[in-house]
């Protein structure tokens, strides 16, 4: 008894907490391009440049990158190889954006805003800008196509450094740490995203498929796009703007009342009380045969109800007069004949 009124008590708060929000809170703020942000933004731009460096210049990362290669964890922790092929599915594009894109919809269409739908947008735009452009500037092979031992592999036409799936799995995650309405729920998403992108990274090195400087810069990529979107919330707040004015528009067209036609309105004229209204006049209906029939000659005088009229009596009698009418008593009884007439 105790553990069902336990859950259901859960329950009521579930659903206490997701009809909490009708509309657009007003206490959330949007986030600003701070001096505290500006300065993190900053260090990771130059983390990522020195990665690019240290790869171009072949220095000793890029021999740590073939000295993990050569390690082959894939072949150390066989007993992982089946869960980290489904985990590294958390860091892929299409997926990820599903299940994101999902909860955020959610999330729009109870608080009456479009903002955390067109920040998704706005992060993966510009994920698919900069790494794109990095992954094919560059051309890094992948380990499981290098050509020469030691080499960076850079220019050969590949497509693996910076790591999609770790800067995905950063920016997709890490957007709803950046959406989130509390301080304390900022925290614990941000924690959460971390340690899911940082697990991606690792499995793409686990199976062999990228670098292990690959998933440095990937993380470093993700970091600089969600610190980056403060300067894109002007644009996203614009776009909003003029995306909820077309559905308003929309709306009024729809809504927009048909033109019925007119109909006669007969006036209605006011009388002191105790004045009796005028009766309407009678038309007659005009018919064809009207004007073959006679003038109707109508009584003189006031027209008077039936429960006034005079009665009038008949004069003389309606049967035919009978000179020798026999009495009703002197009738004669059924059978007899009638003496003949003189």
């Amino acid at each position: 008894m105790r553990t069902e009124r336990n859950l259901t008590r859960r329950l009521d708060r579930v659903f206490a907490r997701l009809d909490r929000e009708p509309e657009r809170p007003a206490h959330i703020d949007v986030p600003r391009m701070s001096r505290h942000r500006v300065v993190l933004f900053s260090a990771t731009l130059a983390f990522y440049l020195a990665i690019v460096w240290a790869v171009v210049t072949t220095s000793w990362l890029v021999r740590l990158d073939w000295q993990v290669m050569f390690f082959r964890p894939y072949q150390q922790w066989p007993e992982i190889h089946a869960f980290l092929d489904y985990y590294v599915v958390l860091g892929q594009r299409g997926p990820t954006a599903v299940m994101v894109a999902s909860w955020l919809g959610w999330r729009s269409w109870r608080q009456h805003t479009l903002r955390p739908l067109l920040t998704l947008a706005a992060s993966l735009l510009l994920l698919n800008i900069t790494v794109g452009a990095a992954k094919i500037g560059m051309g890094r092979l992948g380990p499981h196509y290098a050509t020469m031992i030691g080499s960076n592999e850079m220019g050969l036409g590949g497509d693996i450094f910076p790591s999609g799936h770790t800067a995905n799995a950063v920016v997709t995650w890490g957007i709803l740490a950046y959406l989130a309405s509390t301080p304390r729920a900022r925290r614990w998403l941000s924690a959460l995203s971390a340690v899911t992108s940082l697990g991606v990274g690792l499995t793409t090195v686990y199976l062999g498929t990228h670098w292990l400087s690959d998933v440095l810069l990937g993380w470093a990529a993700g970091l600089l796009i969600l610190l980056a979107l403060p300067w894109c919330e002007p644009l996203i707040a614009r776009a909003e703007r003029r995306l909820l004015d077309l559905r308003d528009r929309w709306r009024a067209r729809r809504r927009r009342p048909v033109a019925e036609p007119a109909v006669p309105v007969t006036p209605v004229v006011l009388r002191p009380r105790g004045v009796p209204a005028e009766p309407a006049p009678v038309r007659e209906p005009v018919s064809s045969t009207r004007a073959s029939r006679g003038p109707v000659h109508l009584a003189p005088g006031p027209h008077t109800a039936r429960s006034e009229r005079t009665p009038v009596t008949p004069v003389g009698s309606r049967r035919p007069p009978h000179a020798d009418r026999v009495p009703h008593a002197d009738r004669l009884p059924r059978g007899a004949s009638q003496p003949a007439r003189p």
